[in-house]
């Protein structure tokens, strides 16, 4: 069990076999009402970011940062959109967006609807999304990057050209409230960190799902947390 102040909803299956126990606000917001949300993971607390916050970065990976400083937090460098994608067979399809330098597109010209706009007729915001290296996780390149999906290298795009195959990923909802991200380009893969190190500025790699212990030494879990709850001291107690 964990510590953590929660409000009642009603349970949520979502990509897979457990249901999300889910008086989990954070959970619900990141995966059905797509709220920018901070992905802290289960095990130091610490929080995903991109190395680069620009816009203009589509060649840099991702870090886990545990101090929450004053350009990140004014970048939204430490939040996250869980993006719905479509389906894999039965299973949801999400994509992982930061909302860190994201681009707001040029309205098209003459006022002309097109598919890039939001319900309220607003062009959507371009927001880069981590994209998986081909050879992850064998690879010992830099199995992760973010950014615009036109803009990742040949290598980061799927077998067949499409960069799309290597930017969608399962979202597993653990029995304790937690999410694992699995890329359907590597189902024996989730996403994890470098040499299974979990500490200050590890990179995030794909890494092999060998199984273990679940507070985060290889089976890496994040809690979404919400942007209001940005600065709310947040650690797991495991009996």
């Amino acid at each position: 069990m964990y510590t953590q102040e929660r409000t009642t909803m009603t349970n949520l299956v979502v990509g897979g076999p457990v249901a999300v126990n889910s008086h989990d606000n954070a959970i619900v917001a990141a995966l059905v009402e797509n709220r920018p949300v901070m992905l802290v993971h289960a095990f130091n607390g610490g929080y995903l970011r991109p190395v680069e916050l620009q816009e203009a970065s589509h060649d840099k990976g991702v870090k886990l940062a545990t101090a929450l400083d004053p350009a990140t937090k004014e970048a939204k460098g430490h939040l996250w959109y869980i993006t719905p994608a479509g389906f894999f067979g039965q299973r949801p399809l999400y994509v992982i967006e930061s909302a860190a330098g994201q681009v707001t597109p040029k309205p098209a010209a003459g006022g002309q609807a097109d598919a890039g706009r939001g319900d309220d007729g607003t062009p959507k915001p371009q927001r880069r999304r981590i994209t998986v290296h081909q050879e992850a996780p064998k690879s010992t390149a830099d199995t992760v990057q973010v950014g615009l999906p036109d803009k990742v290298g040949e290598k980061w795009r799927g077998k067949n050209g499409a960069p799309e195959d290597t930017q969608l990923w399962v979202v597993t909802v653990t029995p304790w409230g937690g999410i694992t991200f699995v890329p359907i380009t590597h189902p024996d893969a989730i996403l994890g960190f470098k040499d299974h190190a979990v500490t200050a500025d590890s990179e995030v790699r794909v890494t092999y799902n060998w199984g273990g212990d679940f507070t985060g030494t290889v089976i890496n879990t994040f809690y979404p947390r919400l942007p209001n709850e940005w600065d709310v001291p947040y650690h797991h107690v495991f009996t």
